[in-house]
């Protein structure tokens, strides 16, 4: 299998402070790539400069949805369609607008690629825990696990080769867990899922999330579940 191209998509609603740095490191991302690389922003009922910062850097498409899985599924469906003998040969990669993507994110899902996963789940790290307790974070570290056998979904960090995503029906269109049910499909149809660790993705920890119920929300029921086994944060 050779890839003649990346396509990479970013949900956005009101991203206008955090967007600048997804979309820098996706530019060191493509630079240190060896096929081409287009982005896609989705603007999601922005009512903020999201579009201002992204117009120039990235291909627009602008949806009223206000529901993440709808707006990653738009930007996929909205790209140029490969040819029937192309599909396998276009590489699909999602992350989120708040998020950075390392130097080597695409280069190793490539590399994964070819040994013969159809997708690829990444893992995330958070450097920025000043929104949150230092309980909350030691109690989210000690659950995460980082191995080989993660089993981590997040949609900051996939990468599906174009076939298996058109063959699977692309994301569905939910408020929250797109993520999570595209690779459990996966897992059932027989593709190949590969539990990556190569390069993980940072992203925000903020208190506030664009998606009720995301990370920002999974991080305050641990503060809860905290709380409630008798331990004040």
């Amino acid at each position: 299998m050779r890839f003649v191209g990346i396509d990479v998509v970013i949900p956005a609603h009101d991203e206008q402070d955090l967007i600048a740095g997804c979309l820098d490191s996706l530019d060191v991302c493509a630079e240190a790539t060896p096929v081409p690389v287009t982005v896609t922003v989705v603007l999601d009922s922005c009512t903020d400069a999201t579009e201002d910062v992204a117009r120039g850097r990235a291909r627009i498409v602008r949806s009223d949805a206000r529901n993440v899985g709808a707006a990653r599924a738009l930007g996929f469906d909205t790209l140029p369609r490969p040819g029937p003998t192309q599909f396998g040969q276009r590489w699909y990669a999602t992350t989120d607008a708040d998020s950075r993507v390392p130097r080597t994110w695409l280069v190793d899902q490539l590399a994964l690629a070819l040994d013969g996963a159809d997708v690829v789940a990444g893992l995330v790290e958070v450097t920025d825990w000043s929104d949150w307790n230092p309980a909350t974070r030691t109690r989210y570290l000690e659950g995460y696990r980082s191995g080989a056998d993660h089993r981590h979904i997040h949609g900051a960090n996939i990468g599906i080769s174009a076939r298996a995503y058109r063959d699977l029906g692309g994301f569905e269109p939910l408020p929250v867990h797109e993520d999570v049910r595209l690779v459990q499909r996966a897992e059932r149809a027989g593709l190949a899922v590969e539990w990556s660790t190569a390069a993980p993705v940072t992203t925000s920890a903020r208190r506030h999330s664009r998606t009720p119920g995301g990370f920002s929300g999974h991080l305050a029921t641990t503060e809860l579940d905290h709380t409630w086994n008798g331990v004040t944060p």
